[in-house]
Parts: C-alpha cells; sequence; structure tokens
C-alpha cells in the first residue's frame, strides 16, 4: 500500500518483512536479486525447472540473509497454467512464504538465430518461455496480490464475480518486476544481430508489463528492468570468446564494461519498495549508457 516517508531513507528503501516470489530464481539475475532480498530483510521462494539448481541456490541465498529470512524453493515449468499455479497456492501457504507482496519474473533463455534460419521449434519455446510464462505469473500471482494484500479500508473483492472471471474491486498492493532488454527498444544491442526471436519476446514483455499495470491498479505497482549484455549463465555461451572483441563491446558503454549479475540488485530492491510507489508500468535499463548513446 502506497505510504509516504520524509527524510528516512531506510524506511522509503525498506524491504524487510517482505516476502517475495522469483521466477528463474535458480541462476543468473533471478538468484542474485534473491540473495539481495534475502540479505535485507526480505523472505524469499525461489522457482525454476530445475529441482538440482533450486536446493544448491537456497543453501547459497541463506548463507548471505539476515536473521529470520524464510528461503524456500518449487521446481516447476512456469510456461505450463498448472505448475505456476501450484507454485503460487505453495507460496502463499504457511508451508510457503505465507503470501506474496512482490513477484520478480526472471525467467527467460536466448539462441541466436539469423532470420533466415530461425527454427520454428525453438521459436515456440522462446515464446512460451519469455513470454506465456510471464503472463502466467503476473495473471495468478498478481491477481492474488488484488484479492488477498487488503489493508482496512480497501474494497474487498466478490466472490461470485472473481468465479466468473469478472473484474472484482480488490484493491491488495504488491509489487511486479518483469526482465525486458535493451532490445525491446533496440534491434541491434552490443550483441549484434540475429536475434529477431529474443528482440520479439523482450518487446512484448515490455508492452505487457505496461498492460498488466493498467489493469492491476491502482495499488500494485508493475515494471520491468531492461539490462543489456551481461556476464550471466545464458550470456556467457552467447558472448564472443575472444577478450578483445568483448573488450570491444565493453568500450561502446559508456560504463566501459560488460554488466554483471549484481547491477540488477539494487534496481530490483528500488522497484520493490515504497520508494517506487508513483511508478508503474515503466521500464529502467541498467545498460551502462548504452540507450543513451544509439
Amino acid at each position: 500500500m502506497p505510504k509516504v516517508y520524509s527524510g528516512d531513507l531506510t524506511r522509503l528503501f525498506d524491504i524487510s518483512g517482505k516476502k517475495a516470489v522469483i521466477i528463474g530464481g535458480a541462476g543468473g539475475f533471478g538468484k542474485a536479486i534473491a540473495e539481495g532480498y534475502a540479505a535485507n530483510g526480505c523472505s524469499v521462494l525461489i522457482s525454476s525447472r530445475k529441482e538440482a539448481a533450486l536446493k544448491a541456490a537456497v543453501n547459497e541465498i541463506k548463507a548471505v540473509a539476515a536473521p529470520g529470512v524464510v528461503v524456500k524453493y518449487f521446481a516447476c515449468d512456469a510456461s505450463k497454467e498448472a505448475d505456476i499455479m501450484a507454485c503460487r497456492d505453495f507460496a502463499v501457504s504457511p508451508n510457503g512464504l505465507g503470501g506474496c507482496d512482490i513477484l520478480v519474473c526472471a525467467q527467460g533463455f536466448n539462441k541466436k538465430m539469423w532470420s533466415w534460419e530461425i527454427d520454428t521449434a525453438v521459436w515456440q519455446d522462446m515464446l512460451n518461455t519469455n513470454i506465456t510464462s510471464v503472463m502466467f505469473a503476473c495473471k495468478y500471482f498478481g491477481n492474488w496480490m488484488k484479492e488477498n494484500n487488503l489493508e482496512e479500508g480497501m474494497a474487498k473483492p466478490d466472490p461470485a464475480a472473481y468465479e466468473a472471471g469478472k473484474a472484482t474491486p480488490g484493491q491488495g498492493y504488491g509489487k511486479i518486476i518483469t526482465f525486458g532488454s535493451v532490445r525491446s527498444i533496440r534491434a541491434v544491442g552490443n550483441g549484434g544481430n540475429g536475434n529477431v526471436p529474443y528482440n520479439t519476446t523482450k518487446g512484448a514483455v515490455e508492452m505487457m508489463t505496461k498492460a498488466f499495470a493498467s489493469d492491476l491498479r491502482p495499488n500494485i505497482q508493475v515494471n520491468s528492468l531492461g539490462p543489456t549484455i551481461t556476464y550471466t549463465p545464458m550470456m556467457v555461451g552467447l558472448l564472443p570468446p575472444d577478450e578483445k572483441v568483448r573488450d570491444g563491446i565493453a568500450a561502446a558503454l559508456p560504463a566501459m564494461r560488460i554488466g554483471r549479475e549484481i547491477d540488477m540488485v539494487g534496481p530490483a530492491i528500488f522497484l520493490a519498495s515504497a520508494a517506487s510507489d508513483f511508478i508503474t508500468g515503466s521500464t529502467i535499463y541498467p545498460d551502462g549508457g548504452l540507450t543513451a548513446v544509439g
């Protein structure tokens, strides 16, 4: 619920006591954000298709978590509707986090393909993973927030209307963070061409973020992070192996370096905190200045 704080930055950016679900939290940006949240007092549930990776990530997150923070995991395929519903039900149950204040959709993958060699199966898989799974997560967690994160004086939902699929007056609060990319707005990033499928999905995520922000008004803020080329498990396999070529990529950025996973943590804390209560439907580009120069 929006609150105004004056002269107390510790409260303005405070996420302690909150409960966050991070889809794609076993590695990359998702895991880095989970560690950042847990270190600052926010309980987290991470989700991914890979249970072994989730178990390992949970141990690493617990190692940096503040006292009293709960760290859980739930293995599922977020592109399957039944799976994401099961993830939501577990997350908000007493066995999970007991609720959800923050949703981070950090799932996604890229496979570089020139336009004349686009593989239909890979295209469909990318649509399912990068777009459909984000829609399912925002739909089911967003609706749960709207119906359940209620404070005194907030309008309560009409169960009959909810079951019928109609809009309800539920005014619950929450924060949703999706992951777009500089490729949402640039056909060619500093990773070159050959990204028609990936660019398409990230452009869709940016518009989806705006649409969910409008639908889930007034107390749920939905925003996106749009990173540039970054050292993540996914990107390492796509980066040129030649260090001189990588240095050239870095030199094109005002920041003069390739991004790191930790570069997403500060923006993700901001978008999860009261400091961003008047920001919704927006994209922040932690891109080392790429969008400023091209």
